[in-house]
């Protein structure tokens, strides 16, 4: 096997994000539409005898064993009884903590990476079965594309591939604590009763995703309480509207904004209206994780 491999791992949007009951383990219930686009960061794993190392383009993220990378890593050491080890580097270009599921992709890309590295030939059910562990996200990013999904978001359906669709991505300089929004007074869970496993309002949104009717179908949950706290994230919202996006939503519990254009040349447009805001164009991709070949 190769003693070097590098991924590239993508963020996701939430073109649709609904927030059910609170179970009984703590966590939500939610309704989901995932979306992998282009903006990615890339991870390099280089074989060493033993020890697991994590460095980063970005000196300010802890790259300690609480990272869920080496977490990754640790996973697939305690499961396989592997002690072989890796140097991993992260060129970080997804922004931290931003609903974009950067460190959810970082993970996935390491369970993907180091089991190819390391020749540990788990198969996909037991990838899976390691990314639940790390986090909700982490088994649909080993996947990306267009993907439902239903209970914490790791319930996944796969859904009819999207054209290449153009969006622009607002990086506020804010955080968000996304259990605070889970926890808001503001925020007012759908007490629709699902049928054969999904409400009737998100049927209504796949039906609509289904005809390309993005103005009907793009919604998040989530934004009533995180609007309450930052109100610049609502203003951002309806600049994107008025700059000509066809729709707009918040991804995650946020802070990242998206607004889906018609073409590459309205998603450029649309980016430059919204100064002084750090923004990104990019496209909707079918994957998550792509393996690029190192060039010796």
């Amino acid at each position: 096997m190769p003693d070097t491999i590098t991924l590239r791992s993508r963020a996701k949007i939430n073109l649709y994000l609904d927030v059910l009951e609170r179970r009984p383990d703590g966590f939500h219930n939610i309704e989901t539409v995932f979306q992998t686009v282009s903006l990615a960061d890339e991870m390099t794993f280089a074989e060493t005898e033993s020890g697991v190392s994590l460095d980063c383009s970005r000196p300010d993220l802890d790259a300690g064993p609480d990272n869920l990378v080496c977490r990754a890593a640790a996973l697939l050491q305690a499961k396989t009884g592997c002690t072989r080890g890796a140097e991993i580097y992260l060129e970080k270009n997804i922004p931290v903590a931003a609903g974009l599921a950067g460190g959810s992709g970082n993970a996935a890309a390491a369970l993907e990476g180091l089991n190819t590295l390391w020749d540990l030939g788990l198969s996909h059910a037991e990838l899976r079965a390691c990314a639940l562990q790390l986090g909700s996200d982490v088994p649909y990013c080993l996947v990306g594309g267009a993907q439902g999904a239903t209970g914490r978001g790791e319930r996944l359906f796969a859904l009819p591939a999207m054209p290449e669709t153009w969006c622009v991505l607002v990086h506020p300089p804010v955080q968000v604590s996304t259990a605070a929004v889970y926890n808001s007074p503001r925020l007012v869970r759908n007490a629709d009763r699902p049928v054969a496993g999904r409400t009737r309002t998100f049927r209504h949104a796949l039906e609509a995703l289904r005809e390309g009717d993005f103005e009907r179908a793009v919604f998040n949950r989530m934004e009533a309480p995180v609007f309450e706290q930052y109100p610049d994230l609502e203003i951002i919202k309806r600049r994107l509207v008025s700059a000509g996006c066809i729709a707009a939503a918040m991804s995650g519990s946020g802070p990242t904004m998206f607004g889906i254009c018609a073409s590459h040349h309205a998603a450029e447009n649309v980016a430059e209206s919204l100064g002084p805001y750090a923004t990104s164009v990019v496209k909707t991709v079918d994957k998550s994780l792509e393996r690029i070949e190192n060039v010796q």
